[in-house]
């Protein structure tokens, strides 16, 4: 395939890149790079990599889709309190409207399919001792929620279009990419461990559902090439029951694996993403088989293992947070 990526430098996009162009296919990234462009610098020399430095909120995208078989949407202001830093306007602007044009350039160029990254954000408080499913209410708690929504709403209104929607809502990712977040729970907690040797934890009760950056890509490959009557305008939790963890468990794993850590708990509410919720990933097992293939303890050491090797060169460097 010929596979346009949006946001093809980010955490997910570099990660993305890389295993599509292993298995064989052409890669065609646009990116703002926000954050540098160091996590795409690998591919540059390849035959089947090419990259165009575009604002997707300043320029339509038509021009770079000839040839492409499918677009996988990928480029937004990710997480609330990045957009709850720019402000309703702006993250409208970068998360739905420009949704909406990529979406129709895609159409008109004849694109196929079109893979959407959600989040299971959506959810915000689920049913107390409950499951949410795909088919849960959405109870969002976030402008970043909002947006998603909103685009969901926007994609599945085409879902009988020859441009086929693919839509996945995304647990809360953990792990190593060529462009690693520290700002995900995960890593955030190994690098305040190593570096502090001290976690301050907020909402301690609460329950969130864990996925590895490897394991995304996988499932955003399967939406790519599965067959088209089985995910064609679906939506799929992606993740594992595995990864459903609450902080005290994903706090436990921590100490097991960087010693001498102190916990300290406060009681403070971010007032942005309340998110307490365990969720069911039945539908995408049932449908594309997908399992996860690294657990939240394997990522914890390889996190710890990256910073403590020099690995990530400088983990308290801006480009590795989407929000300071």
């Amino acid at each position: 395939m010929h596979v346009l990526i949006t946001g093809g430098a980010g955490y997910i996009g570099s990660m993305l890149c890389g295993r599509l162009l292993y298995e064989g296919h052409q890669v065609t990234v646009l990116d703002k790079l926000i954050f540098g462009g160091d996590s795409i610098l690998a591919y540059m020399a390849h035959p089947a990599f090419h990259f165009h430095h575009v604002d997707i909120t300043e320029t339509r995208i038509r021009p770079y889709l000839t040839g492409v078989d499918a677009v996988v949407h990928l480029a937004a202001i990710v997480g609330f309190p990045a957009c709850q830093a720019v402000g309703h306007n702006v993250a409208w602007r970068y998360n739905v409207e420009a949704t909406k044009e990529v979406y129709e350039d895609a159409l008109a160029a004849g694109v196929k399919r079109f893979v959407f990254a959600s989040t299971y954000s959506n959810y915000g408080l689920g049913p107390e001792g409950q499951m949410v499913t795909e088919e849960s209410p959405l109870n969002p708690q976030s402008l970043y929620a909002e947006t998603k929504i909103a685009c969901e709403e926007f994609l599945l209104q085409q879902k009988e279009q020859p441009c086929v929607p693919v839509l996945f809502r995304f647990a809360t990712l953990f792990g190593i990419s060529p462009r690693t977040r520290f700002d995900l729970i995960v890593n955030q907690f190994v690098l305040d461990a190593m570096m502090q040797r001290k976690l301050i934890i907020y909402q301690r009760g609460y329950a969130r559902s864990f996925i590895h950056i490897r394991d995304v890509v996988r499932a955003i490959i399967l939406g790519l090439t599965s067959d088209e009557k089985i995910v064609g305008g679906q939506i799929f939790n992606v993740g594992s029951e595995k990864g459903n963890y609450s902080k005290d468990e994903i706090v436990a794993l921590v100490q097991k694996h960087v010693k001498n850590v102190e916990i300290q708990y406060k009681d403070l509410s971010f007032g942005g993403d309340m998110r307490d919720i365990r969720v069911s990933f039945e539908k995408i097992r049932r449908v594309l088989g997908f399992e996860l293939s690294i657990s939240v303890e394997d990522g914890v050491i390889e996190v710890r293992d990256a910073i403590e090797s020099g690995l990530v060169a400088n983990p308290l460097a801006e480009k590795h947070r989407n929000a300071q």
